[in-house]
């Protein structure tokens, strides 16, 4: 049994720690209620984003393109006339299989084998190229922070889904990413503009916001390819 005095300054302690702990569990919520306030202020549709390209760039980009009128057969995706282009082009799947390329290839030997390979699924080989020019800056060995593997940066368990046995390896790899891109674009009638968002942040991203989601790295993925794209 502690002593008067003793019991006193464990209980005025014990108080003060409670004091305070409560202050710091306030001021924490209080300054997370106003990062999401601001965060909210500065969230952007990406027509917002689109439109301010448009005005800004225009003659550069080419944005213009997606700021026509709506093109009928686009999904209700509350971007409409943002996403007017197919990407998927009317080419006969060519069933001749893609001749191996080292990882270490020059640049020219890997476009050749890009192209070749999205005429092989029928999409737009320069939508391809702008895509991976995005996602790994044309190199086969590239490894992100998330474990994001080779020129068409697959996650592990998307490239076995598709089949990919060696991501690191250049054809399988864009065999895969370029399957999976058709698979994107078929899903949402052609879209361009929802097959990239998706490719980056996930269909359910996609389906969950009706459209790019608020995110400003997808938005900027989006925009970026567009820019090389067009």
């Amino acid at each position: 049994m502690f002593s008067p005095m003793i019991q006193n300054l464990i209980s005025s302690g014990g108080h003060q720690a409670a004091v305070q702990r409560s202050a710091q569990l306030q001021n924490y919520i209080n300054h997370t209620q106003v990062q999401e306030i601001n965060k909210t202020d500065d969230i952007k549709s990406f027509a917002e984003v689109l439109k301010s390209s448009n005005v800004e760039n225009s003659k550069r980009t080419g944005f213009g393109k997606f700021l026509q009128k709506e093109t009928a057969g686009t999904v209700a995706s509350g971007f409409g006339k943002f996403g007017s282009l197919t990407g998927i082009k009317n080419l006969s799947a060519t069933t001749n299989s893609i001749p191996e390329v080292s990882s270490k290839a020059p640049k020219a030997q890997l476009l050749s084998m890009i192209d070749k390979v999205a005429q092989k699924h029928g999409v737009d080989e320069k939508l391809v190229r702008a895509l991976i020019k995005q996602e790994s800056g044309f190199n086969p060995n590239a490894t992100s922070h998330c474990g994001a593997q080779g020129l068409m940066q697959l996650m592990p368990a998307t490239a076995k889904s598709l089949g990919v046995k060696d991501a690191y390896n250049p054809v399988q790899n864009v065999e895969g990413g370029v399957k999976y891109l058709k698979g994107l674009l078929n899903r949402y009638n052609g879209n361009v503009i929802l097959a990239l968002a998706a490719y980056n942040a996930g269909p359910g991203a996609v389906d969950k916001y009706d459209g790019v989601p608020p995110y400003k790295e997808t938005q900027n993925y989006v925009k970026s390819i567009l820019a090389n794209y067009l």
